[in-house]
């Protein structure tokens, strides 16, 4: 995570978001009434998901199992249904 004042954030600001968006770095802001966290729109849709998935009862036992799963034991792609 880059930790930067509002200040410098101001002056480097195409460069941070850039940085954020092509390498996934969150960028902290620091201001005197407090921090802002910038991040890319895909790692903020990811925190969304995570978020939903785990909220869902059960939901993470069953991740937790799926990996847990030998590959040998796995279904093939094709017999999956959706």
């Amino acid at each position: 995570m880059i930790h930067t004042n509002i200040t410098n954030f101001r002056k480097n600001l195409f460069e941070l978001i850039n940085q954020t968006i092509k390498y996934g770095e969150p960028v902290n802001v620091i201001t005197k009434d407090g921090n802002a966290i910038v991040l890319s729109e895909d790692d903020y849709n990811g925190l969304l998901e995570t978020l939903e998935l785990l909220s869902t009862p059960g939901m993470k036992e069953k991740i937790v199992e799926g990996m847990n799963t030998p590959i040998d034991e796995c279904l093939e792609e094709s017999e999956v249904q959706w």
